[in-house]
């Protein structure tokens, strides 16, 4: 009887010094847990106070504003914040009229900016929600700010890009779809402090900027990405021009810029010394005369060409000349066209691709 007396004790021993290592272990590891992703924000007010030492915290699901106040209470610390949305547009309609639900906004982003000072990625991708308070709040209050992604936050205009303007640390900025955005936008991105600092900028479907808006981008000293795909017919061989200007240039997507030609082309060829990527695509009036142009730039890496159908094959054999090219993408539709043999002989020179 008293082994098993012996034996009892000894086990609850064990149990409870287990116990005790297991919270301690909790303990240390809430405290230097540095990310997080949320799946599920109802379950953020049980289980964030754990983890007040945060500093990357993601959360690509619909989640509101109250959430968002309790993580800026609870995780000060923070430096960067994905709220990238995965979900489609039918989704959040789907949402608005089953549900009640109301996704994020400025009161959420707004207690973060707060909050959060030292916050300095910000990623807000198709959270339509999100307007002109929430983004000056960020832009005022976070000092450190050097990424913001505002793509397809369709209800940010020109007031909150005035503000944007003033800061002096930010160097990739995303208005993608942000079609409220004018030439007197781009204008204030020009003159502004962010012109020493921005190095990326996403403009691409912004329908409302016209050539006016796009040449005074040329003022923007250290540019080293822009995307103007798809933002209309108002930007023309004017606007190009000055793009080609930016000598900085390294990536460049003219997407869909029917009314850009050979001119812009040309110029773009000759000034962009540092250019490693551009992308064509469905730019009609250009043909072999402007893509030739690149058949001696030093750096280009990756031509996309994909629905360029004026180019025929001398002008493909002459640009593969460019000894820096790795990448070229045709028109799927041309495949048929262009005879295996010179399908082959590009190949030597670079990878080619279809689309």
């Amino acid at each position: 009887m008293e082994g098993l007396l012996q034996a009892g004790s000894s086990y609850f021993y064990y149990k409870k010094s287990f116990s005790q290592v297991c919270k301690q272990w909790l303990r240390v590891e809430g405290l230097t847990r540095l990310s997080i992703r949320v799946l599920e924000p109802d379950l953020i007010p049980v289980f964030l106070p754990r983890f007040p030492n945060l500093l990357f915290f993601e959360a690509q699901v619909f989640i509101s504003n109250p959430h968002l106040e309790f993580v800026a209470k609870t995780c000060p610390k923070l430096q960067v914040l994905n709220l990238n949305l995965k979900k489609t547009l039918e989704e959040f309609e789907e949402l608005d009229e089953n549900s009640g639900f109301e996704d994020v906004g400025n009161d959420g982003i707004s207690a973060l900016a707060n909050g959060c000072p030292n916050l300095s990625k910000v990623l807000l991708r198709k959270r339509k929600n999100v307007a002109n308070f929430a983004v000056i709040s960020l832009a005022k209050l976070c000092r450190n700010l050097t990424t913001l992604d505002l793509g397809r936050c369709n209800l940010v205009d020109d007031r909150a890009v005035e503000v944007i303007g003033c800061s002096n640390s930010i160097r990739v900025l995303n208005f993608e779809a942000c079609s409220l955005i004018t030439d007197h936008g781009l204008a204030v991105l020009a003159t502004g402090y962010i012109s020493k600092t921005l190095k990326k900028l996403v403009l691409a479907e912004c329908d409302r900027i016209t050539d006016s808006g796009v040449s005074m981008l040329k003022h923007i000293c250290c540019l080293e990405e822009l995307n103007l795909a798809e933002c209309g017919p108002k930007i023309t061989d004017s606007g190009g021009l000055a793009v080609s200007s930016l000598s900085s240039l390294k990536k460049l997507n003219l997407g869909w810029l029917i009314n850009l030609s050979d001119v812009t082309v040309i110029a773009i060829a000759n000034n962009c010394v540092k250019l490693v990527s551009i992308d064509l695509t469905g730019c009609e009036l250009v043909t072999g005369v402007g893509v030739r142009a690149f058949g001696n730039h030093g750096s280009l890496e990756y031509l996309v060409l994909a629905s360029c159908y004026n180019i025929c094959m001398n002008d493909l054999s002459i640009v593969v000349r460019c000894q820096s090219l790795r990448n070229i993408v045709l028109d799927k539709g041309l495949r048929m066209w262009i005879p295996m043999p010179m399908q082959v002989h590009i190949s030597k020179f670079c990878q080619l691709h279809w689309r």
